[in-house]
């Protein structure tokens, strides 16, 4: 009994991981459909997304199942609360992507993204797919030296963001109120994706140590 419930969490943190590697391809499908107007690579993350969903409650039902049936102690109960949060994180992360695409999609065949943002919004989801790589990761390797470096990263992210907010509002900006709007929910798209990354470095870190990181990079939710 005890090694199939071993089987059971080993299978919880395999399908967290598969899961990060679909969050993965949808940000950079997601990425391709809004900077280069694809419409195949749009559809494709928005109808994926339904993936996400259907494995975000498989994992959720097996970590109510070990609670319920097995009663997990010390860093075992670490895993499975942290599995129940991070399969959260993953489900969130693809709402977005698909939000992403969405308005990729609404535009097309024109580019939701002016030229001028162009660099930046590509930096942007490069950043934030790194980081749920990086996320992936950690919890698959158990390193909390790479998780604790994920708030760091995040303050690329926040630099990214301020810096497409400044030229939202510069008096240069001519590409109208539409085009603003849309770069304004698409930042908030990818530095939230990036928020989530750091999150589950965040709950790696518990599972190893038992403690949360502190500090006013490290977000906690």
């Amino acid at each position: 009994m005890r090694a199939s419930y071993h089987e059971a969490l080993t299978g919880v943190v395999d399908d967290l991981g598969a899961m990060t590697d679909r969050v993965q391809r949808a940000v950079d499908g997601a990425t391709a459909a809004l900077l280069e107007a694809d419409l195949d690579a749009a559809e494709k993350v928005i109808t994926d997304d339904d993936v996400l969903d259907t494995m975000h409650d498989h994992v959720e039902t097996r970590c109510f199942d070990l609670l319920a049936r097995q009663s997990p102690v010390a860093g075992e109960l670490r895993t499975v609360v942290a599995a129940l949060r991070m399969v959260a994180d993953l489900a969130r992360m693809g709402d977005l992507a698909k939000h992403i695409a969405k308005i990729a999609r609404m535009r097309y065949p024109n580019q939701a993204v002016p030229e001028p943002l162009q660099s930046n919004f590509q930096r942007m989801a490069t950043l934030a797919e790194e980081m749920v790589g990086i996320a992936g990761r950690t919890l698959a390797e158990r390193n909390i030296l790479d998780a604790e470096k994920m708030a760091d990263d995040d303050e690329e992210m926040d630099d990214l963001r301020a810096s497409q907010f400044k030229s939202l509002q510069d008096d240069q900006w001519t590409y109208g109120i539409q085009s603003a709007v849309d770069c304004a929910l698409l930042g908030r798209y990818y530095e939230r994706i990036a928020d989530h990354a750091v999150l589950m470095g965040s709950r790696v870190i518990y599972i190893v140590t038992g403690m949360q990181p502190e500090g006013e990079n490290w977000t906690i939710a």
